[in-house]
């Protein structure tokens, strides 16, 4: 899971006037909107359990495809790559825990 955020000029309805706003999204969903001049907030409830097993349902049901794909693209890429891919898995894998981690995190404080 990952979190995202961005500017946008968005009109803003206690300030009566198009304003930038600061969007955070969690997986490309919008979890919360904010004016950048009067703070008012705007949250959307996300259930984040089931975003997390959605993108994990995801992951694991496309990935023999996903590896179809690549060898059919470039074989002697793919096996050339593996080993690496092999070694840094671990380390791939601790990142995506803590990002997680930290998006559920927020999101029960929130």
């Amino acid at each position: 899971m990952k979190i995202s955020e961005m500017e946008a000029g968005l009109y803003c309805t206690r300030c009566h006037d198009e304003t930038i706003h600061r969007v955070v999204y969690v997986n490309n969903k919008i979890q919360s909107i904010e004016c950048e001049e009067c703070h008012r907030l705007t949250g959307m409830k996300i259930d984040t359990k089931k975003e997390l097993y959605k993108e994990m349902y995801d992951r694991i049901s496309t990935k023999p495809s996903r590896m179809t794909q690549e060898y059919k693209q470039d074989l002697s890429k793919f096996v050339s790559g593996m080993p690496l891919r092999v070694i840094s898995k671990p380390y791939r894998l601790i990142k995506y825990v803590n990002e997680t981690r930290k998006v559920l995190k927020q999101s029960k404080h929130s």
